[in-house]
């Protein structure tokens, strides 16, 4: 797994399916010399490999931008328009992923180079009513079940196809998102959008992950691929079911504000006690590091817990859920002032696993019982995505689906 490339030495260096490195040089033309090339920066020669047997998007560290859009079929579009979109979609990001130009390109990226972009495709639970193939749904895409804190936009929420388009330039991402938009132009209509952003590469050192908007660090103690049963849990198992999902996995995202306003009028030490960790460097409140673990045992001198017993970081974890977790790989987002002056901003949470209901659900359930951070958040939209496994060279995520 390989999330930035040093600054230093990475030019010409591109991230291969399994996370590794697909040597070669990377560059653009020099204006006024046809044939010559100047090499791209680390950033801009980042590579993701479309095809393998998973989907792109998912391992690796997020990128800096992201858009998160979900698409309805249009009435008279059936599993054979599906499978033609789907089939368009790969082949256009198949060829931005590595830098070149799908068909009929607008030129709007022209000069860069690919960025980490990386293209990723699912199904909605009522896709499969769409298409005509209700039988073939996963069980494990149920509908989530509703939540006390939930204040969920339907109009923001579900869809029958859902992209998650990110790289490292925001002119990279608009490029792939408006070619995926025009390709689909005949077939189906966005039903919604959500932008997103993390820290540039290169832009900070020496902390596992980025900092949310309620300036933690995020994903600490997330899923590790090192970890023995990482892709028993992460991904659907070459023997389970469906068959058609065999190596991919199940998306839940959902767009979280933050009343930033009420957080950050709290003392720095009130804010440390609802997250259970040290703003200032990570670490959690029973002392050590960033990465140390966190000691839910530990008491202070009066004999009480020095991680709260409703801190966010106890009740998230898996010693707290009966071992449940997902990988956690999620965005920032900002989308202006509310008319009070408070911020529309927080985090567009997306997690993978190889079953909602063993992982997402029962974390989410203990959350929303007793999370001191559910105080100072609201969910406003909600999505669930069957994600298949990755294609094969000229085929599509989802082809034993439709074709089978």
């Amino acid at each position: 797994m390989l999330g930035t490339a040093g600054a230093a030495g990475a030019a010409g260096l591109a991230v291969g399916a399994g996370g590794g490195l697909l040597a070669g040089p990377v560059g653009r033309a020099t204006p006024g010399a046809p044939g010559d090339t100047t090499p791209l920066s680390s950033v801009g020669a980042a590579r993701v490999d479309f095809h393998g047997p998973h989907q792109p998007g998912i391992l690796g560290a997020a990128r800096a931008h992201a858009e998160l859009l979900a698409f309805d079929l249009l009435p008279a579009s059936g599993r054979g328009e599906a499978a033609a979109l789907l089939r368009r979609w790969s082949r256009a990001a198949g060829a931005m992923m590595t830098g070149e130009a799908p068909d009929a390109d607008n030129g709007i990226a022209g000069g860069t180079g690919p960025s980490g972009l990386a293209v990723t495709f699912g199904f909605g639970h009522d896709f499969f009513d769409a298409v005509g193939l209700a039988d073939a749904r996963p069980r494990a895409l149920d509908p989530l079940p509703e939540f006390s804190a939930d204040a969920l936009d339907p109009e923001r929420s579900g869809g029958h196809l859902w992209i998650q388009v990110e790289a490292d330039d925001p002119t990279v991402v608009f490029h792939a998102v408006r070619t995926l938009q025009r390709a689909a132009a005949d077939t189906a209509r966005v039903r919604h959008r959500m932008a997103g952003f993390n820290r540039v590469p290169g832009a900070a050192s020496g902390e596992s992950g980025p900092r949310n908007l309620m300036g933690q660090i995020d994903g600490t103690n997330n899923l590790r691929p090192e970890q023995e049963d990482f892709a028993d849990r992460v991904f659907v198992p070459g023997d389970g079911e469906p068959a058609w999902m065999a190596g991919g996995s199940y998306a839940v995202v959902r767009r979280i504000r933050m009343l930033l306003d009420a957080w950050e009028e709290q003392p720095l030490e009130a804010r440390d006690r609802v997250l259970g960790r040290r703003r200032v460097d990570g670490a959690p409140l029973t002392g050590g590091g960033e990465t140390t673990p966190v000691d839910l045992g530990a008491v202070d001198e009066r004999g009480r817990p020095v991680i709260p017993a409703d801190a966010h970081v106890r009740v998230s974890a898996p010693e707290s859920n009966g071992g449940a977790a997902m990988l956690r790989r999620s965005y920032s987002y900002h989308d202006g002032f509310a008319e009070d002056g408070s911020p529309d901003a927080g985090l567009l949470f997306v997690c993978w696993q190889a079953d909602p209901m063993l992982a997402f659900v029962p974390v989410q359930r203990k959350l929303d019982r007793g999370d001191a951070l559910s105080a100072f958040i609201r969910h406003e939209a909600s999505g669930l995505f069957a994600v298949p496994g990755g294609a094969e060279p000229g085929g599509y995520p989802g082809q034993r689906l439709l074709e089978g």
